[in-house]
């Protein structure tokens, strides 16, 4: 992993209750660098390895590891305390997307195109086709979803016409996403397939 000074914060520390792996969701206490898209690493630097990805502890585990004696008193679906009132339901931890495509509708054939919509994880090269409401949800960084290991975008696709020109449109389409946000790969893992869902 590579950073360049400029675009990191280093040697930071946490006592715990702070972060969690992004990958097993298992408190981490430690180093850690900050870089400048928000995104937070173990190490004190890029060099420091292994650099694993963290996130941001549920905000109850943020509150206890902080006073350990702080006493709660249950009121439904809600903690309360002296600081902060917790919904017991935000503890969910994020998940990733799934492959969910959004397929055209009677609607979109009759106006001849529609939108398909996909993320890239940020470092390598895996795409996956995703609905609007999870492209939603990536752009919003909501908090269910791991948006910080995902990369939305959204494609318009010809659905209509002459077969010859829906291939040209859907590709220079692509071709032009694949060059303006760097997508590698993304013709491959579309099987060149720029007629599919045409009638």
């Amino acid at each position: 992993m590579y950073y360049p000074l400029s675009q990191i914060t280093p040697n930071l520390n946490t006592n715990g209750g702070e972060f969690v792996y992004a990958s097993t969701k298992q408190n981490y206490r430690g180093d850690y660098f900050k870089t400048s898209k928000g995104e937070y690493f173990t190490g004190k630097t890029p060099q420091d390895g292994p650099n694993e990805l963290l996130i941001l502890a549920p905000l109850e585990n943020q509150v206890t590891s902080q006073n350990d004696n702080i006493s709660f008193v249950n009121i439904g679906d809600f903690e309360v305390n002296n600081y902060v009132i917790v919904s017991k339901q935000s503890t969910i931890a994020p998940s990733s997307p799934t492959y969910s495509p959004n397929i055209p509708t009677q609607q979109d054939y009759q106006i001849g195109e529609y939108r398909r919509y996909f993320c890239k994880k940020t470092n390598e090269l895996i795409y996956l086709e995703i609905n609007k409401d999870t492209y939603d949800k990536l752009v919003g960084q909501d908090s269910t979803i791991l948006y910080q290991l995902y990369q939305p975008f959204n494609l318009s696709w010809q659905l209509t016409g002459d077969i010859e020109q829906v291939y040209r449109i859907n590709k220079n389409i692509t071709e032009l996403a694949i060059k303006n946000q760097k997508l590698l790969m993304l013709s491959e893992y579309l099987k060149m397939d720029f007629t599919k869902y045409y009638q």
